[in-house]
């Protein structure tokens, strides 16, 4: 028995219109060649893997987590940190690949597969296998156990169950079936480790398999990472200590619900943002007299992240401006320095960029004014 899909209520069903209604905006405004639009996707990939993370403790930046993503060394992390970070990135970016796949299917290999991959670096921790004993969630803060899994050998039983209403449970909100697939998953806590990050991963795949977003735009990990013990309040809330699935899931189901609004919001803010300032610097790229190409570098690095020259050359191709080469990109980035916009630190393969005042200046032309707070859904429509 795994914990039941609640009834979805009327204040359930608005927010679910409501969240609909932003992602259908959502996606109209990503669709489409708009240059911005890649490097905006490759940051929110690269902010999943942050947050994800984060809420395991594996800290990293924003600048070592878009490292991560494009296959490249980082700045800061290293040790477990980094390879937590690059196990999740090669499961994410699987998950990526089957977004679309004709032949996908649900099933245990896949879950075991996609946990080796996140954990390979550690084989004390049993990655791709099911756990062989019991497992306990640990309060750092207050040293106590606040959640005992279900015993080992029921495990494979409900991991059957779980991969079961995956593959039939096609009826209701998707995002309701994602959220009741994370909570399951993280309640049975079938792995020696690495639970939450599984359960987040399966949570994305199922929505990206709905094709209602890119899957880089999907995931509401970000949000997760900026809400950790909200979190774990409501997981605490519904678990009560041990594997009990006759518990009332509905306030997991709203919590998760209210991180898709949010996260939703807060793209569409950074979308709206991401177009005035790519159309702000295309104006004084051409008023200077520079090449279109130093654009997306320029786009990435003016919200006060390192840009690499690696960085530079990927942007550029991918936001479909050509190749370009190293020593092309080592001559944009001095002409970028002599005109005033990138500010050069260290030496030689150390090196990277920062914004300069001139930089940022063009970029809070785009901010709003105020720091809106995103109101809560459910206050909203009840």
């Amino acid at each position: 028995m795994l914990f039941a899909t609640p009834p979805i209520g009327g204040e359930e069903a608005a927010v679910l219109e409501r969240i609909d209604d932003l992602r259908r905006t959502l996606k109209y405004q990503v669709a489409g060649r708009r240059r911005w639009v890649g490097t905006l996707r490759r940051v929110s990939f690269a902010r999943a893997l942050q947050g994800s993370n984060s809420i395991e403790g594996y800290n990293v930046t924003l600048d070592d987590a878009v490292a991560a993503a494009d296959n490249e060394e980082p700045l800061d992390a290293e040790g477990e940190t980094w390879a937590a970070v690059l196990g999740y990135r090669d499961a994410m970016t699987y998950v990526v690949q089957l977004a679309d796949d004709p032949y996908f299917s649900y099933g245990e290999d896949l879950l075991r597969s996609l946990h080796f991959m996140m954990l390979k670096y550690d084989l004390s921790k049993l990655p791709g296998r099911w756990r062989p004993g019991p497992i306990y969630v640990h309060n750092e803060v207050t040293d106590q156990i606040v959640y005992e899994g279900p015993d080992a050998s029921m495990v494979p039983k409900l991991m059957s169950e779980l991969v079961a209403a995956l593959t039939a449970d096609t009826d209701g909100p998707v995002m309701v079936r994602a959220a009741m697939a994370h909570l399951n998953l993280v309640m049975v806590h079938p792995f020696k480790d690495g639970n939450g990050r599984m359960a987040r991963a399966l949570q994305t795949l199922v929505l990206a398999r709905e094709g209602i977003l890119a899957s880089e735009f999907c995931s509401i990990e970000e949000y997760l990472g900026h809400n950790t013990q909200a979190y774990y309040d409501v997981l605490a809330e519904v678990g009560q200590g041990t594997w009990q699935p006759g518990n009332n899931a509905l306030p997991w189901v709203r919590f998760t619900l209210t991180a898709h609004y949010r996260q939703a919001q807060t793209l569409l803010r950074r979308v709206k943002q991401a177009e005035r300032l790519w159309s702000l610097l295309e104006r004084e790229v051409e008023r200077v007299g520079l090449p279109e190409r130093v654009i997306p570098g320029l786009f990435y690095v003016s919200g006060g992240r390192r840009l690499r020259r690696v960085t530079y050359r990927s942007m550029a191709a991918e936001s479909d401006l050509g190749e370009v080469s190293e020593a092309m990109a080592s001559r944009d980035l001095r002409t970028l320095v002599e005109a005033g916009f990138l500010l050069p630190v260290g030496e030689r393969r150390g090196r990277f960029y920062l914004p300069t005042d001139r930089l940022r200046a063009i970029r809070a032309q785009t901010r709003e004014q105020g720091g809106r707070k995103i109101e809560d859904p459910f206050a909203a429509v009840a």
